[in-house]
């Protein structure tokens, strides 16, 4: 691990630590998280360096210490921003968002506090999403005149354009048995936190198949882009990768001889 995330200080903006094949990313800029260029800038390097490895078969995102997840975006950055808003956020907060959800392994994010605005936009990028009973989660960026761009366009590829819609047009929060009904989270944590609860969820996703796990991500975040025969035709690759696989033939000597299969991931 590079020293300059390994040994970064809790004021770093994100901390990443691993537990076996499992690396978690704690956010640490504050109480409420805020997303601020520090953050952006310590997620991003520590994006860059899981992305390359084969060894990790799931990540976890979470608010570490913080009260919130991540309260979304520094409203006191907002006015020197103006005409160079492009430059000097929003293009860069959206080249950090992309490499979360471009990660090739499994991701969960762990909400045990409100993700609001470019929070929730931050578990939206992650593959799975976790949330502690009682927590609201919103996109209020409409109270200030304001729009959560890519949170829009996720949104509404998760849960479709009428209730992306309503989560915008009226910033209103929604508890988290409404998240869990409409889609937004896949499990609500009623019994202890959602780290708990993910940390459980990321220690079944590892005992699968990692080639599988990959792969099975790829094909479904690209479906949505694809005509369905080329989808299915992605499919049929990916399969064929699958029978090329050891871990395929690991699997099913470990059916047959009644024992947990041991995957390298090749």
């Amino acid at each position: 691990m590079p020293a300059d995330i390994a040994d970064a200080p809790a004021t770093a903006g994100a901390v990443l630590t691993e537990r076996g094949p499992v690396a978690e990313i704690a956010m640490a800029n504050g109480p409420l998280n805020l997303v601020t260029r520090p953050l952006l800038r310590q997620l991003n390097r520590i994006l860059r360096q899981l992305a390359g490895r084969t060894d990790l078969r799931c990540v976890i995102l979470h608010g570490g210490e913080a009260r919130a997840f991540c309260a979304g975006s520094d409203i006191k950055e907002f006015g020197p921003l103006g005409a160079d808003a492009s430059e000097r956020k929003i293009l860069f907060e959206d080249m950090v968002l992309r490499n979360l959800a471009r990660l090739p392994m499994p991701t969960i994010a762990a909400i045990d506090g409100p993700a609001l605005g470019g929070g929730l936009e931050l578990a939206l990028c992650c593959d799975l999403r976790v949330l502690r009973a009682g927590v609201a989660i919103g996109l209020p960026e409409c109270h200030l005149g304001g729009l959560a761009g890519s949170g829009a366009v996720r949104l509404t590829r998760l849960i479709g354009p009428a209730r992306a819609k309503q989560m915008l047009f009226t910033g209103t929060s929604i508890s988290s048995e409404t998240a869990l009904a409409w889609g937004v989270v896949n499990e609500v944590a009623s019994e202890g936190s959602a780290l708990d609860a993910a940390r459980r969820m990321a220690g079944e996703i590892a005992q699968r198949g990692p080639i599988s796990n990959r792969l099975a991500k790829e094909i479904v975040d690209r479906s949505g882009d694809l005509p369905l025969d080329a989808g299915l035709m992605q499919a049929n690759v990916a399969q064929q990768r699958i029978f090329d696989s050891d871990d395929l033939h690991e699997g099913a000597a470990a059916f047959f001889g009644k024992r947990a299969p041991i995957f390298a991931g090749r």
